[in-house]
Protein backbone atom coordinates (compact mmCIF):
# COMPACT_ATOMS: atom_id res chain seq x y z
CA UNK A 1 0.00 0.00 0.00
CA UNK A 2 1.67 3.18 -1.17
CA UNK A 3 1.51 6.73 -2.45
CA UNK A 4 2.17 6.10 -6.13
CA UNK A 5 3.14 8.39 -8.97
CA UNK A 6 1.61 7.08 -12.19
CA UNK A 7 3.30 8.26 -15.39
CA UNK A 8 1.80 7.97 -18.86
CA UNK A 9 5.31 7.55 -20.24
CA UNK A 10 4.48 7.85 -23.93
CA UNK A 11 2.51 11.04 -23.40
CA UNK A 12 5.10 12.47 -20.98
CA UNK A 13 7.94 11.94 -23.43
CA UNK A 14 5.89 13.29 -26.32
CA UNK A 15 5.49 16.52 -24.35
CA UNK A 16 9.24 16.60 -23.69
CA UNK A 17 9.89 16.34 -27.43
CA UNK A 18 7.48 19.20 -28.17
CA UNK A 19 9.40 21.43 -25.74
CA UNK A 20 12.77 20.36 -27.15
CA UNK A 21 11.60 21.29 -30.65
CA UNK A 22 10.53 24.75 -29.47
CA UNK A 23 13.81 25.41 -27.65
CA UNK A 24 16.86 24.29 -29.68
CA UNK A 25 19.85 23.69 -27.43
CA UNK A 26 17.63 23.27 -24.36
CA UNK A 27 19.33 22.57 -21.03
CA UNK A 28 17.09 20.36 -18.86
CA UNK A 29 16.93 21.36 -15.19
CA UNK A 30 16.97 18.71 -12.45
CA UNK A 31 16.93 20.28 -8.99
CA UNK A 32 15.23 19.91 -5.63
CA UNK A 33 13.38 16.60 -5.54
CA UNK A 34 13.74 16.21 -9.30
CA UNK A 35 10.36 17.84 -9.94
CA UNK A 36 8.72 14.90 -8.19
CA UNK A 37 10.39 12.25 -10.37
CA UNK A 38 13.75 12.01 -8.60
CA UNK A 39 17.27 12.87 -9.77
CA UNK A 40 18.11 9.47 -11.24
CA UNK A 41 14.94 9.34 -13.38
CA UNK A 42 15.44 12.82 -14.81
CA UNK A 43 19.13 12.21 -15.44
CA UNK A 44 18.11 9.14 -17.48
CA UNK A 45 15.53 11.19 -19.38
CA UNK A 46 18.11 13.92 -20.12
CA UNK A 47 20.48 11.28 -21.47
CA UNK A 48 17.67 9.79 -23.56
CA UNK A 49 16.94 13.18 -25.15
CA UNK A 50 20.63 13.69 -25.96
CA UNK A 51 21.27 16.63 -23.63
CA UNK A 52 24.92 17.66 -23.33
CA UNK A 53 24.34 19.71 -20.17
CA UNK A 54 22.09 19.07 -17.17
CA UNK A 55 21.40 21.98 -14.82
CA UNK A 56 21.20 21.25 -11.08
CA UNK A 57 20.42 23.45 -8.11
CA UNK A 58 23.41 23.03 -5.80
CA UNK A 59 26.88 21.51 -5.60
CA UNK A 60 25.44 18.80 -3.34
CA UNK A 61 22.95 17.85 -6.05
CA UNK A 62 25.76 17.87 -8.63
CA UNK A 63 27.78 15.48 -6.45
CA UNK A 64 24.83 13.05 -6.37
CA UNK A 65 23.77 13.36 -10.00
CA UNK A 66 27.28 13.05 -11.48
CA UNK A 67 26.99 9.26 -11.20
CA UNK A 68 23.73 9.24 -13.21
CA UNK A 69 24.60 11.73 -15.99
CA UNK A 70 27.83 11.71 -17.99
CA UNK A 71 27.55 15.16 -19.59
CA UNK A 72 28.34 18.58 -18.17
CA UNK A 73 26.63 19.69 -14.93
CA UNK A 74 25.64 23.35 -14.62
CA UNK A 75 25.25 24.38 -10.95
CA UNK A 76 22.63 27.15 -10.80
CA UNK A 77 23.26 28.39 -7.25
CA UNK A 78 26.05 31.00 -7.49
CA UNK A 79 29.46 30.30 -6.00
CA UNK A 80 30.17 32.10 -2.73
CA UNK A 81 33.60 32.69 -1.24
CA UNK A 82 34.04 30.49 1.83
CA UNK A 83 31.39 27.95 0.85
CA UNK A 84 31.92 24.33 1.84
CA UNK A 85 34.04 22.65 -0.84
CA UNK A 86 32.29 19.75 -2.57
CA UNK A 87 34.42 17.47 -4.78
CA UNK A 88 33.13 17.74 -8.36
CA UNK A 89 34.48 16.56 -11.71
CA UNK A 90 35.89 18.97 -14.29
CA UNK A 91 32.64 18.69 -16.24
CA UNK A 92 30.93 20.76 -13.52
CA UNK A 93 30.24 24.40 -14.46
CA UNK A 94 29.76 26.93 -11.68
CA UNK A 95 27.43 29.93 -11.84
CA UNK A 96 28.96 33.14 -10.47
CA UNK A 97 27.19 36.38 -9.59
CA UNK A 98 30.06 38.62 -8.43
CA UNK A 99 33.50 39.68 -9.56
CA UNK A 100 34.91 38.33 -6.29
CA UNK A 101 33.30 34.98 -7.05
CA UNK A 102 34.97 34.85 -10.47
CA UNK A 103 38.32 35.60 -8.85
CA UNK A 104 37.74 32.79 -6.38
CA UNK A 105 37.33 30.15 -9.10
CA UNK A 106 40.69 30.31 -10.86
CA UNK A 107 40.88 27.62 -13.54
CA UNK A 108 37.23 26.63 -13.21
CA UNK A 109 34.50 26.57 -15.84
CA UNK A 110 32.10 29.39 -15.04
CA UNK A 111 28.88 31.05 -16.21
CA UNK A 112 28.54 34.67 -15.10
CA UNK A 113 25.00 35.63 -14.12
CA UNK A 114 23.85 39.22 -14.63
CA UNK A 115 21.35 41.03 -12.43
CA UNK A 116 17.86 40.87 -13.94
CA UNK A 117 14.61 42.52 -12.85
CA UNK A 118 14.26 39.55 -10.47
CA UNK A 119 16.84 41.37 -8.31
CA UNK A 120 17.89 38.07 -6.78
CA UNK A 121 21.58 37.95 -7.62
CA UNK A 122 23.90 38.86 -10.47
CA UNK A 123 26.67 41.09 -11.78
CA UNK A 124 25.70 44.76 -12.06
CA UNK A 125 26.49 46.98 -15.03
CA UNK A 126 29.02 48.83 -12.86
CA UNK A 127 30.89 45.54 -12.34
CA UNK A 128 31.45 44.89 -16.04
CA UNK A 129 34.75 46.81 -16.41
CA UNK A 130 36.22 44.74 -13.57
CA UNK A 131 35.32 41.46 -15.28
CA UNK A 132 37.97 41.72 -18.02
CA UNK A 133 40.88 40.85 -15.78
CA UNK A 134 38.88 38.37 -13.69
CA UNK A 135 37.70 36.19 -16.59
CA UNK A 136 41.25 35.74 -17.85
CA UNK A 137 41.83 33.26 -15.02
CA UNK A 138 38.70 31.15 -15.60
CA UNK A 139 37.18 29.19 -18.46
CA UNK A 140 34.18 31.34 -19.35
CA UNK A 141 31.28 29.25 -20.65
CA UNK A 142 29.04 32.27 -21.17
CA UNK A 143 26.69 34.68 -19.42
CA UNK A 144 23.26 33.96 -17.91
CA UNK A 145 20.10 35.85 -17.05
CA UNK A 146 17.23 34.59 -14.89
CA UNK A 147 13.97 36.38 -15.70
CA UNK A 148 10.75 36.80 -13.69
CA UNK A 149 7.68 34.73 -14.52
CA UNK A 150 5.21 37.64 -14.52
CA UNK A 151 5.60 41.17 -15.88
CA UNK A 152 2.88 43.32 -14.38
CA UNK A 153 4.50 46.55 -15.55
CA UNK A 154 4.21 45.68 -19.24
CA UNK A 155 7.95 45.43 -19.82
CA UNK A 156 9.35 43.01 -22.40
CA UNK A 157 11.55 40.01 -21.63
CA UNK A 158 13.17 40.37 -25.06
CA UNK A 159 14.04 44.00 -24.36
CA UNK A 160 15.50 43.12 -20.96
CA UNK A 161 17.78 40.43 -22.41
CA UNK A 162 18.70 42.60 -25.41
CA UNK A 163 19.59 45.44 -23.05
CA UNK A 164 22.03 43.21 -21.24
CA UNK A 165 23.45 41.91 -24.53
CA UNK A 166 24.22 45.48 -25.56
CA UNK A 167 25.83 46.28 -22.20
CA UNK A 168 28.05 43.21 -22.42
CA UNK A 169 28.93 44.03 -26.02
CA UNK A 170 29.78 47.64 -25.14
CA UNK A 171 32.02 46.33 -22.36
CA UNK A 172 33.83 44.17 -24.98
CA UNK A 173 33.03 40.96 -23.16
CA UNK A 174 32.70 37.65 -25.07
CA UNK A 175 29.13 36.88 -26.08
CA UNK A 176 29.36 33.43 -27.63
CA UNK A 177 26.72 31.91 -25.30
CA UNK A 178 23.84 33.34 -23.26
CA UNK A 179 21.99 31.04 -20.85
CA UNK A 180 18.39 32.18 -20.30
CA UNK A 181 15.46 31.18 -18.10
CA UNK A 182 11.71 31.84 -18.41
CA UNK A 183 11.57 32.95 -22.03
CA UNK A 184 8.78 31.95 -24.42
CA UNK A 185 9.75 30.12 -27.59
CA UNK A 186 8.90 33.12 -29.76
CA UNK A 187 10.94 35.42 -27.52
CA UNK A 188 13.92 33.08 -27.84
CA UNK A 189 13.57 33.12 -31.65
CA UNK A 190 13.47 36.91 -31.68
CA UNK A 191 16.67 37.15 -29.66
CA UNK A 192 18.45 34.56 -31.80
CA UNK A 193 17.56 36.56 -34.92
CA UNK A 194 18.61 39.83 -33.30
CA UNK A 195 21.95 38.42 -32.07
CA UNK A 196 22.93 35.68 -34.55
CA UNK A 197 26.53 35.59 -33.29
CA UNK A 198 25.37 34.38 -29.84
CA UNK A 199 24.00 30.95 -29.00
CA UNK A 200 21.02 31.21 -26.67
CA UNK A 201 20.44 28.20 -24.43
CA UNK A 202 17.21 27.94 -22.44
CA UNK A 203 17.39 26.32 -19.00
CA UNK A 204 13.97 24.68 -18.53
CA UNK A 205 12.59 22.49 -15.75
CA UNK A 206 8.89 22.98 -14.93
CA UNK A 207 7.71 23.38 -18.52
CA UNK A 208 9.73 20.37 -19.65
CA UNK A 209 8.85 17.87 -16.93
CA UNK A 210 5.47 19.14 -15.68
CA UNK A 211 3.99 20.97 -18.66
CA UNK A 212 1.45 18.25 -19.47
CA UNK A 213 -0.56 17.89 -16.26
CA UNK A 214 -2.52 14.90 -17.56
CA UNK A 215 0.63 12.82 -18.15
CA UNK A 216 1.08 12.16 -14.43
CA UNK A 217 -1.12 11.42 -11.44
CA UNK A 218 -0.59 10.72 -7.74
CA UNK A 219 -2.78 8.14 -6.02
CA UNK A 220 -2.84 6.99 -2.41
CA UNK A 221 -3.90 3.47 -1.38
CA UNK A 222 -6.70 3.08 1.14
CA UNK A 223 -5.36 1.18 4.16
CA UNK A 224 -8.36 1.14 6.49
CA UNK A 225 -12.01 2.27 6.58
CA UNK A 226 -13.78 2.67 9.92
CA UNK A 227 -17.48 3.66 10.29
CA UNK A 228 -18.15 6.42 12.86
CA UNK A 229 -21.30 8.01 14.23
CA UNK A 230 -21.73 11.69 15.01
CA UNK A 231 -20.02 12.49 18.29
CA UNK A 232 -17.65 9.48 18.26
CA UNK A 233 -14.15 10.40 19.39
CA UNK A 234 -11.14 9.48 17.25
CA UNK A 235 -7.53 10.25 16.43
CA UNK A 236 -4.56 11.56 18.36
CA UNK A 237 -6.52 14.48 19.81
CA UNK A 238 -9.76 12.55 20.33
CA UNK A 239 -11.88 14.98 18.39
CA UNK A 240 -15.57 14.28 17.87
CA UNK A 241 -16.90 13.19 14.50
CA UNK A 242 -18.97 15.98 12.93
CA UNK A 243 -21.48 13.49 11.55
CA UNK A 244 -22.08 9.91 10.53
CA UNK A 245 -19.59 8.61 8.02
CA UNK A 246 -16.25 6.90 7.62
CA UNK A 247 -12.68 7.49 8.73
CA UNK A 248 -10.53 6.59 5.76
CA UNK A 249 -6.82 5.94 6.31
CA UNK A 250 -4.91 6.59 3.07
CA UNK A 251 -1.22 6.27 2.20
CA UNK A 252 0.45 9.68 2.05
CA UNK A 253 1.49 11.82 5.01
CA UNK A 254 3.86 14.58 5.97
CA UNK A 255 6.94 12.53 5.01
CA UNK A 256 5.52 12.45 1.47
CA UNK A 257 4.80 16.19 1.52
CA UNK A 258 1.05 15.79 2.06
CA UNK A 259 -0.32 18.78 3.97
CA UNK A 260 2.84 20.81 3.32
CA UNK A 261 1.86 23.55 0.93
CA UNK A 262 4.08 26.34 -0.40
CA UNK A 263 2.61 29.88 -0.23
CA UNK A 264 0.95 31.09 -3.41
CA UNK A 265 0.85 34.58 -4.91
CA UNK A 266 -2.84 35.50 -5.12
CA UNK A 267 -4.08 37.70 -7.99
CA UNK A 268 -7.63 39.06 -8.00
CA UNK A 269 -10.43 39.21 -5.47
CA UNK A 270 -11.85 35.71 -5.91
CA UNK A 271 -8.60 33.83 -5.11
CA UNK A 272 -8.04 36.16 -2.14
CA UNK A 273 -11.56 35.51 -0.87
CA UNK A 274 -11.04 31.76 -1.16
CA UNK A 275 -7.77 32.09 0.75
CA UNK A 276 -9.52 33.94 3.56
CA UNK A 277 -12.27 31.30 3.65
CA UNK A 278 -9.73 28.47 3.88
CA UNK A 279 -7.91 30.25 6.68
CA UNK A 280 -11.17 30.65 8.57
CA UNK A 281 -12.02 26.96 8.21
CA UNK A 282 -8.52 26.03 9.37
CA UNK A 283 -9.11 27.83 12.67
CA UNK A 284 -11.96 25.33 13.25
CA UNK A 285 -9.67 22.37 12.41
CA UNK A 286 -11.28 21.95 8.98
CA UNK A 287 -8.67 21.51 6.27
CA UNK A 288 -9.32 20.22 2.78
CA UNK A 289 -7.10 17.27 1.87
CA UNK A 290 -5.61 16.73 -1.61
CA UNK A 291 -7.37 13.34 -1.86
CA UNK A 292 -10.43 12.87 -4.07
CA UNK A 293 -13.17 10.31 -3.53
CA UNK A 294 -16.51 10.02 -5.35
CA UNK A 295 -15.77 13.17 -7.33
CA UNK A 296 -14.99 15.44 -4.37
CA UNK A 297 -11.90 16.52 -2.51
CA UNK A 298 -12.32 15.18 1.02
CA UNK A 299 -11.57 16.86 4.33
CA UNK A 300 -8.79 15.78 6.64
CA UNK A 301 -10.33 14.26 9.76
CA UNK A 302 -7.23 15.52 11.61
CA UNK A 303 -3.80 16.80 10.53
CA UNK A 304 -1.92 14.25 8.40
CA UNK A 305 0.34 11.78 10.18
CA UNK A 306 3.88 11.01 9.06
CA UNK A 307 3.04 8.35 6.47
CA UNK A 308 -0.75 8.30 6.29
CA UNK A 309 -3.65 10.72 6.31
CA UNK A 310 -7.05 10.19 7.91
CA UNK A 311 -9.95 11.56 5.91
CA UNK A 312 -13.60 11.99 6.82
CA UNK A 313 -16.06 10.73 4.20
CA UNK A 314 -19.69 11.55 5.08
CA UNK A 315 -22.29 8.79 5.21
CA UNK A 316 -24.10 10.01 2.09
CA UNK A 317 -21.07 9.07 -0.02
CA UNK A 318 -20.10 5.50 -0.92
CA UNK A 319 -17.55 3.98 1.43
CA UNK A 320 -14.09 3.37 -0.06
CA UNK A 321 -12.75 -0.16 0.21
CA UNK A 322 -9.33 -1.21 1.47
CA UNK A 323 -7.06 -1.37 -1.58
CA UNK A 324 -8.87 1.39 -3.49
CA UNK A 325 -6.68 4.25 -4.70
CA UNK A 326 -7.61 7.89 -4.20
CA UNK A 327 -6.36 10.46 -6.68
CA UNK A 328 -4.32 13.12 -4.88
CA UNK A 329 -3.77 16.66 -6.16
CA UNK A 330 -0.20 17.22 -4.97
CA UNK A 331 2.52 19.63 -5.93
CA UNK A 332 5.31 17.68 -7.66
CA UNK A 333 8.13 19.83 -6.26
CA UNK A 334 7.14 19.11 -2.64
CA UNK A 335 6.05 15.47 -2.94
CA UNK A 336 8.02 12.28 -2.30
CA UNK A 337 6.36 9.14 -3.67
CA UNK A 338 6.78 5.58 -2.41
CA UNK A 339 6.91 4.19 -5.93
CA UNK A 340 6.50 5.22 -9.56
CA UNK A 341 4.60 3.17 -12.13
CA UNK A 342 4.92 3.76 -15.87
CA UNK A 343 1.98 2.81 -18.01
Amino acid sequence: MALTLYVDTKRWRAHQQSVIQQFPGIIPVCKGNGYGFGHERLADEATRMGADILAVGTTYEAARIKDFFSGDLLVLTPFRLGEEPVPLPDRAIRSVSSVEGVRGLVGARVVVEVMSSMKRHGISEADLPKLHAAIEDVRLEGFAIHLPLDRGDGTSAVEEVAGWMERLCNAHLPLHTMFVSHLKAEELRQLQQQFPQTRFRARIGTRLWLGDHDATQYRGSVLDVTPVAKGDRFGYRQQKAAGDGYLVVVAGGTSHGVGLEAPKALHGMMPRAKGVARAGLATMNRNLSPFVWAGKQRWFAEPPHMQVSILFVPGDAPAPQVGDELVAHLRHTTTQFDRVLDH
